[in-house]
């Protein structure tokens, strides 16, 4: 979603403003811009276009200071255009008194707005954090770290704000509730952004801000204070965000720059694992392990998807219930809690609203055994679970999930030998067997990688498509369902994915030679039943294209394309597969010319609701 940095320093931060938004670019982009205290007024700068148009700008306006604030946005409340643009000015553009930026949603803003119009304020814009700005002018007391205590006490919902005030020009404060925010800690100066790699080449010494944390950001000094207003004393950690990550090398785009790194971050995820035991999760997690009869998985996306594959891999291997729930669904509904529960999170980021929200409506129901898979260690996730294991992803830029998704595949697998040794499931030969196939991951992927210049073939005929439909069965239906996302995510193209045993239920009506049919072919259980599924499909003149094990028996023929897999791969064949539709989808976007990094309405890490 949005990104904020901030900062009071005794040098000109723009730079320092300016490369924070193009490394968190990614959690939005449909407008930016940057507020600075200069010459005792507030001005700023905002664009409806990329970063790299409003550094231009910036520099062509010679707009400089010591203090300010900058903003890249996904737009929620309020078309892309500038008058929605962050940073907002309080009470008017020409007396700016205020200037601030948010991150997330006011869900009382319509009240709020009400109440300030009567006041006297007019809004400029359609947007619901204007009116935060408006209020916090509204009750300014000459104090801003005091105003924006009791200013965000009149505030229902998520957010994650800086401001700065013309008033008080060496002070920045910052404050969360619902969306991540992180204090940069410096030698002279400080800074706040929504995430460490903001920071990078900057500081490394970080302050993660919890729940209802207000901070007073001042040239030579911080203070932090909680929700009720006590003094809070937080850790400061240092992160290495290595200012490498977000770069892209050789690389046309981050999305294939990290589907190529998938190789490489699959093993730095299982490195260290040379044996299936409970403590890979934590500390207490064999006793939890014992206490649980069943699982219950909370996602969303992509995540969500690799949760339902996880379904399939548990209840076969551990013999373990397993249910899989959207997270935006489950809160909102009734369902039926059991305290033996694990209770499994994933998330790339650690911070997905509804899925931090989904979790907390668990716990809320009396299941307190709490597990995430996730990609980032000093997230809220990690910090709200009694238990769990971080994948090596590494900083996923792409809005399009790919890597984070075979390291999540990665560790729910390792979830699931270990639930299936501690139900005493798990042989000691099979359990060696397993460990040999994850070892040989790294390989694997990098031989489908190879695959490459067959699978733009394909995408050259995809690229002049409308439709798509995306075929699989048993656990590589929920690998279907992550082709057909990725496709439609950065190509545009409407695409679908169902059980191939369900073509005849309806979507057989769709198929003609102008709607490719993907079909996710491996030498299983299932195959000759999706031999069938595909003659359907040839029957009523569909073009079929078929990633096939090496040893699935499926010919190319008339209106038959078929791609072989270097090799067949059993229980961890979804992880091989789902590499080939990543580079399908990510070719033909690039035989459409989208922007395949940043698709348009989407962003990275989903902190509103």
């Amino acid at each position: 979603m949005c990104g904020i940095v901030g900062a009071v320093a005794q040098r000109n931060i723009t730079p320092i403003l300016i490369e924070g938004l193009k490394r968190l670019e990614y959690r939005g982009y449909d407008s930016c811009g940057v507020a600075l205290h200069v010459d005792g007024r507030l001005k700023r700068s905002r664009s409806t276009s990329r970063v790299a148009d409003l550094e231009s700008q910036v520099a062509e306006a010679k707009l400089g200071g010591f203090t300010g604030i900058a903003h890249t946005r996904w737009a929620t409340h309020g078309a892309p255009a500038s008058h929605n643009a962050h940073p907002h000015f309080s009470p008017t553009e020409e007396a700016a008194r205020i200037a601030l930026v948010h991150n997330g949603i006011i869900e009382n803003h319509d009240e709020l707005r009400a109440e300030l119009t009567g006041l006297g304020y007019v809004f400029q814009s359609q947007t619901d954090t204007e009116v935060i700005a408006h209020l916090v002018d509204h009750m300014y007391n000459g104090d801003l770290f005091e105003t924006v205590q009791q200013a965000v006490k009149r505030l229902h919902g998520a957010y994650a704000i800086a401001v700065f005030s013309r008033e008080e020009p060496h002070r920045v404060v910052a404050a969360r509730q619902g969306s991540p925010l992180i204090l940069g800690v410096g030698e002279g100066e400080n800074f706040v952004a929504s995430d460490a790699m903001a920071l990078a080449g900057t500081t490394n010494r970080i302050i993660y801000l919890e729940e209802g944390d207000v901070v007073d950001l001042q040239i030579g000094k911080y203070w932090i204070v909680d929700s009720e207003g006590r003094a809070a004393n937080r850790e400061v950690k240092i992160v290495h965000a290595h200012t490498g990550a977000a770069e892209l090398g050789p690389y046309r785009h981050y999305m294939q720059k990290e589907i190529f790194e998938q190789p490489r971050v699959v093993g730095d995820t299982l490195e260290g694992v040379t044996g299936i035991m409970p403590e890979l999760f934590g500390d207490n997690a064999y006793k939890v392990f014992k206490q649980i009869d069943r699982v219950l998985i909370l996602a969303c996306g992509t995540s969500y998807y690799a949760g339902l594959t996880a379904k399939y891999w548990i209840e076969s291997i551990a013999k373990v219930p397993v249910n899989v729930e959207i997270a935006s669904e489950y809160r909102y509904r009734d369902s039926v809690p059991n305290p033996n529960t694990l209770v499994v999170t994933i998330s790339q980021s650690g911070e997905t609203a509804d899925t931090l929200a989904a979790l907390k409506h668990a716990r809320s129901l009396g299941m307190e055994h709490t597990l995430t898979i996730c990609n980032v260690s000093t997230s809220a996730m990690v910090r709200e679970c009694a238990l769990s294991y971080i994948t090596r992803a590494g900083v996923e830029v792409g809005v399009a999930s790919t890597k984070a998704f075979t390291t999540q595949l990665a560790a729910l697998f390792l979830l699931t030998l270990t639930l299936a040794q501690v139900n005493g499931r798990l042989s000691d030969d099979e359990e060696a067997t397993y460990l040999k196939q994850m070892r040989h991951l790294p390989v694997a992927i990098a031989a489908v990688l190879a695959l490459e210049p067959q699978i733009i073939a394909w995408a050259e005929e995809f690229a002049r498509k409308e439709n798509a439909l995306f075929l699989g069965r048993g656990l590589h239906y929920p690998i279907a369902l992550e082709g057909a996302l990725k496709l439609k995510e950065i190509s545009y193209i409407h695409a679908e994915a169902y059980p191939a045993g369900e073509l005849k239920h309806g979507p057989l009506a769709l198929v003609t030679d102008e709607m490719p049919v993907v079909t996710i072919a491996p030498n299983d259980a299932l195959l000759e039943k999706l031999k069938s599924n595909m003659q359907e499909v040839r029957a009523r003149g569909g073009q079929l294209y078929v990633f096939a094990d090496v040893d699935s028996r499926i010919n190319s023929g008339d209106g038959v394309h078929v791609i072989r897999l270097p090799e067949h791969y059993g229980q961890l064949s979804p992880i091989l597969h789902v590499a080939a539709l990543q580079l399908l989808a990510y070719h033909t976007a690039l035989a459409r010319g989208t922007d395949v990094d940043k698709p348009r309405n989407l962003a990275k890490s989903v902190t509103v609701e």
